[in-house]
């Protein structure tokens, strides 16, 4: 598992989580230790590369799910696993760039304490757009979680 870590560059504590979540497995040696076929480097890359993307962890699963068992995955089971990243990815530069642009502006985070945010946020209208900083482009607000006065 150490080795596995250290060639993925991922924690043991991680491999541990994905095995016991299912993303991965391995077999036991007669001494009980973790032994790892060479495909599940390639499965703890694509678990990186997904979660870059800004995928869940049960959406990971399901792709992982329609790899095939027994072989290594082909090129063409990459390419049918990742086609729906591209507009994902374009989602999230257009938000980044949207971000990077609008820094010095109000994002609609209901702070109120920049002199901008009186002319783009008066009355912090953004609590009614969304949750969390509200102008912020969609991909960059997922997980937002609606806040509720108590």
């Amino acid at each position: 598992m150490g080795q596995l870590g250290l060639r993925a560059g991922f924690a043991t504590s991680a491999i541990r989580y994905y095995e016991a979540e299912g993303l991965i497995d391995s077999a036991r040696s007669p001494g009980g230790q973790r032994r790892y076929q060479r495909t599940v480097l390639r499965r703890l890359a694509f678990i990186r590369a997904a979660q870059n993307v800004g995928l869940s962890l049960d959406e990971v699963r399901t792709a992982l799910a329609g790899l095939p068992q027994g072989r290594t995955p082909s090129k063409a089971d990459w390419t049918r696993l990742s086609q729906s990243w591209r507009a994902r990815l374009d989602e999230q530069i257009d938000g980044l760039t949207a971000l990077r642009d609008g820094l010095t502006t109000c994002i609609g985070c209901g702070c109120l304490s920049l002199r901008r945010c009186a002319l783009s946020n008066p009355g912090d209208v953004a609590a009614g757009v969304a949750p969390g900083a509200g102008y912020l482009p969609p991909a960059l607000r997922r997980g937002a979680r609606a806040w509720r006065p108590s």
